[in-house]
């Protein structure tokens, strides 16, 4: 197998290990890739300012795709390089279906710079403190949102996904990364496996020349679309059943012992 072009990697559960660190043997692994003339794309559901300082650490450096394939981000000038929203009408005509789906629902927004929370929204998955605004109601913010995130205490990522998928289905894309009670919705048609298949086409790279890495639903669809891709260990049922090739833990260094291999 020659060596593939493009490095593609999940971050939380994939990439970073329990603590939310790159290992030293991960960073090392990404510069052996690098070195060797592939590029290193981190596909995640983070905002690009919870990427950034990963990016730092890791020594990435290059094109991101964030918030679930609704951002693309270059690294090197900080500059939103593509978006994709979902409209204001859509967001009212869910979170309207949601509330009575799912009892008890709270709802978030993320604009791309920053990101919205209702009173009842209390879950700690936006740790990103500074840049939360509070607002009474999402609905009433007439602006545009690069993924909306709604929330219950009360049920599991994979309940809240069953619930939700038939309010959604056909309106946006919706998914979840595992945190317990959330799942997060997205533009039609706005996935990470679609954006990062229109960039590998405008960098004139085919799927056969990529290696991808994840552990969640949200990846599955990157797996699938890379030529070679590996589900992690402790990669979630769904990705285990469907992925054959499998790498360590996140804890293990599960990417840099693949890239090791490859880029040796």
């Amino acid at each position: 197998m020659t060596s593939p072009r493009i490095v593609a990697t999940d971050l939380d559960g994939t990439l970073l290990n329990s603590l939310g660190s790159v290992s030293t043997r991960t960073r090392q692994a990404l510069r052996l890739a690098s070195d060797a003339g592939a590029q290193i794309v981190f596909l995640t559901a983070r905002p690009p300012r919870s990427v950034v300082p990963i990016a730092e650490q890791a020594g990435v450096t290059g094109t991101m795709i964030c918030s679930n394939g609704a951002i693309v981000y270059d690294l090197a000038t900080h500059r939103l390089t593509a978006s994709y929203a979902l409209d204001p009408a859509t967001i009212r005509k869910l979170t309207a279906a949601l509330a009575e789906a799912v009892p008890g629902v709270a709802f978030a927004a993320e604009t791309g710079r920053r990101v919205l929370v209702e009173g009842g929204y209390t879950w700690p998955d936006v740790h990103d403190a500074a840049f939360i605004q509070e607002v009474p109601d999402i609905c009433d913010e007439d602006q545009p949102f690069v993924k909306l995130l709604a929330v219950s205490t009360e049920h599991t990522a994979d309940d809240m996904l069953a619930m939700a998928l038939p309010v959604v289905e056909g309106h946006a894309e919706i998914t979840h990364t595992g945190v317990h009670g959330l799942v997060e919705i997205s533009a039609p048609g706005v996935t990470k496996a679609g954006t990062f298949a229109l960039l590998c086409q405008e960098l004139g790279v085919d799927p056969a020349e990529v290696v991808a890495f994840g552990d969640m639903p949200n990846d599955l669809a990157v797996l699938t679309f890379a030529g070679t891709g590996y589900a992690m260990a402790n990669a979630h049922q769904l990705v285990l059943a469907a992925i054959e090739r499998r790498t360590l833990s996140n804890d293990e260094d599960g990417v840099a012992v693949v890239l090791e291999r490859l880029f040796s």
